[in-house]
């Protein structure tokens, strides 16, 4: 809980250095009907989590620097009833000492109470890109602006917290370093059980019911994202996630599936033959991706951008479409031309933590952050060539490849937390054939 205590310590320190008289409010997630009266299951908003670890919905964390009280939390309170239903709640009076803010109201009393915290406040710090909550902060601010004659003031600017907590989070403490590396380790034996588990004729359904159930069994509360099982052709399609096809024999396929463990997300995708043997054609395919990730690789370390290390892959796919005669011509004028573009359809990687796409702010150019110790990012060139593409050989039509690591960014490097899982043709050839 330490952790969560020093970091809405900074941020009330940012807050205070900007502009004394302000708040920053930051909302929980809440659940989401699934079917009439059931819901999905819940899934925290990733930055209400990062600044209180409490896991439960329709909560409200508010910081004010200036206040007598300067952490606030509005969550649910007890309600005996509603517990039988829904389950236990850690109400108001525990919230103080177990989550270690300075007081707990009821969340039935957040208009009241944040309407007195605004008054004379001259700043609210928010996520400006979630309108329906934006809104609401708005609305009540417009109540207070409507009461001047009785002296009440108005928050006059609105800020965008989004940002700073973001930059926050690019950088992973020791601890959270340890909770990714346990998603990542369930991850790998996931995938590792998969490639055990398939053959032709199973489908791609089994596997994904595989790898939830080595999640489940390792302790993760589930996968970070939709598993992705694509055999054959289905693998060209980037967030292909019906799982509903049979595998066949001489077909490759890829599966993209991650972990989430204590809210951290776990991204592995490894592609491979469903009888256990590259053919001829396809292990070429999948060493030209596997260079183009080494080729990345040797660019990453502190300093380095995204943008670089995507460079660096997407020469090394050029290189590797015009020797196998996918495209023809000169190497030179297809990088030029940007041609592997047609085949090396999206980024080379993201940011990993909290949320699977980590901090992915578009207000941000995050492909051109210099990489620092702590950082933690995926490597995953891939290679995708449609059934329907005429300008290729025969042979190279509907195979689709993509190769995916988390790595840490180091003082000196990086380390690659999925390393165990087989990656090398003659890794999964192995692997797959020891029953």
């Amino acid at each position: 809980m330490e952790a969560f205590v020093q970091r809405r310590q900074r941020l009330l320190a940012m807050l205070a250095e900007q502009d004394a008289a302000c708040l920053a409010i930051i909302p929980s997630a809440s659940l989401v009907t699934r079917s009439n009266d059931t819901e999905y299951p819940f899934r925290q908003n990733s930055d209400f989590f990062y600044l209180t670890g409490f896991n439960e919905p329709d909560a409200v964390l508010v910081l004010a620097p200036d206040a007598e009280l300067p952490v606030q939390l509005f969550c649910q309170p007890n309600d005996p009833h509603a517990e039988v239903w829904h389950g236990r709640r850690l109400g108001t009076a525990r919230a103080v000492a177990e989550l270690q803010v300075d007081v707990a109201h009821s969340i039935d009393d957040l208009d009241e109470q944040l309407e007195f915290l605004m008054n004379g406040c001259k700043t609210v710090f928010c996520d400006l890109g979630n309108s329906e909550w934006l809104q609401h902060w708005q609305s009540l601010a417009a109540e207070l602006a409507s009461q001047r004659k009785q002296g009440n003031q108005a928050p006059r600017q609105w800020h965008d917290l989004a940002p700073w907590l973001h930059r926050e989070r690019m950088v992973k403490s020791a601890a959270e370093l340890e909770l990714m590396r346990k998603a990542a380790a369930i991850s790998v034996d996931a995938h590792k059980r998969a490639m055990r588990f398939v053959q032709p004729g199973r489908m791609e359904y089994q596997v994904a019911a595989e790898i939830h159930h080595e999640f489940a069994m390792q302790g993760a509360s589930g996968p970070a994202y939709g598993t992705i099982c694509g055999g054959g052709v289905n693998a060209c399609i980037l967030h292909y996630t019906e799982n509903s096809a049979e595998l066949r024999d001489g077909d490759l396929l890829l599966i993209d599936a991650g972990a989430e463990y204590q809210g951290y997300a776990g991204d592995i995708t490894r592609t491979f033959p469903v009888n256990g043997r590259f053919s001829e054609t396809q292990k070429q395919l999948y060493e030209a991706v596997l260079r183009a990730q080494q080729a990345a690789f040797a660019v990453i370390k502190p300093g380095a951008t995204l943008q670089q290390a995507h460079e660096a892959a997407a020469r090394s796919i050029t290189e590797s479409l015009v020797a196998l005669g996918i495209l023809s011509g000169d190497v030179e004028e297809h990088w030029q031309a940007q041609s592997y573009r047609s085949y090396f359809i999206h980024g080379l990687g993201h940011w990993l933590g909290l949320d699977v796409h980590d901090v992915a702010d578009e207000r941000q150019n995050y492909k051109a952050i210099p990489f620092a110790p702590g950082m933690v990012i995926t490597v995953e060139p891939g290679i995708y060539i449609p059934a329907d593409d005429l300008d290729v050989g025969e042979q190279w039509r509907g195979m689709g490849i993509r190769i995916e690591d988390d790595v840490i960014i180091t003082a000196d490097g990086f380390e690659n937390m999925t390393a165990a899982a087989p990656k090398t043709v003659e890794e999964i050839e192995a692997w797959m054939q020891q029953q």
